[in-house]
């Protein structure tokens, strides 16, 4: 008799964390594990393996559809960093203040990063600057206006059969990337998908009113790294600072 009890009792709890287990991972895909951007950025970076499957590379970030002034101000700005790299400058970044990337950067994986699943969250580690996002399943997205800005922003998320969709509200005014600016009301949508069991596609889409004349989309491609394990990044001994006459990173020698 107690034993058809307990059967009974784990046969219902089962049941009952069906649907928790079903928020999390969907169609039998699994993205919990590390992965580094695909391609890699050149020799050196990364495994160095090739995926399996050969995969065409994504296609280049576009320009951004910025609103003018912005866009003339923007493409300025890319023409003056461009003139430093050639000289061998290289242009101020928010990695020389040691500050964080930030959405949507972050998921450029500039290191490697690591995914997480688990019932009703998906909580992305990305290595550089130790940045985490915590993806909140079937949660309420907050309105923009109310979000506290945070540098990766308020993330929920819903599986679409095999595809994880992320709507961000809340990133920091300060955090730009690629130099473009935005607003408070700037939403990041995410359509998170696995290719095959090695490759994993992020398509991005950047939607603000104010500051773009229409979506800014563009595509991530991730391959898995199975034995690599997340690094404690910790930029506590940065020695560059912003030239106040050339504006590059210059080398603090004293």
């Amino acid at each position: 008799m107690r034993f058809k009890l307990i059967v009974a009792i784990l046969t219902a709890a089962a049941a009952a964390g069906a649907p928790v287990l079903a928020q999390t991972r969907s169609a039998g895909r699994n993205i919990t594990g590390s992965w580094e951007v695909y391609p890699l950025r050149g020799e050196g970076f990364g495994s160095g393996v090739p995926p399996k499957t050969p995969i065409a590379a994504p296609k280049p970030i576009p320009e951004p559809p910025l609103r003018q002034p912005h866009l003339d101000q923007w493409r300025a700005l890319q023409a003056q960093n461009a003139e430093l790299t050639r000289k061998g400058l290289p242009p101020p970044s928010s990695g020389m203040a040691c500050m964080p990337e930030g959405m949507p950067g972050m998921m450029g994986a500039t290191f490697p990063m690591e995914i997480l699943e688990t019932p009703g969250q998906v909580t992305i580690i990305e290595e550089a600057y130790n940045q985490v996002r915590r993806i909140y399943l079937n949660a309420t997205a907050p309105a923009p206006e109310d979000a506290e800005p945070r540098y990766a922003g308020h993330s929920t998320g819903r599986w679409d059969g095999a595809t994880l969709v992320v709507n961000t509200v809340g990133v920091k005014e300060s955090v730009r990337f690629r130099n473009v600016p935005h607003s408070a009301r700037m939403r990041i949508t995410e359509r998170i998908r696995q290719i095959n069991d090695e490759m994993l596609e992020n398509q991005v889409t950047v939607d603000d009113p104010e500051y773009l004349t229409g979506p800014w989309t563009w595509t991530w491609m991730y391959k898995r790294w199975p034995t690599y394990r997340i690094e404690e990044y910790v930029c506590d001994d940065n020695r560059y600072f912003e030239d106040p006459t050339l504006r590059y990173q210059r080398l603090r020698v004293n």
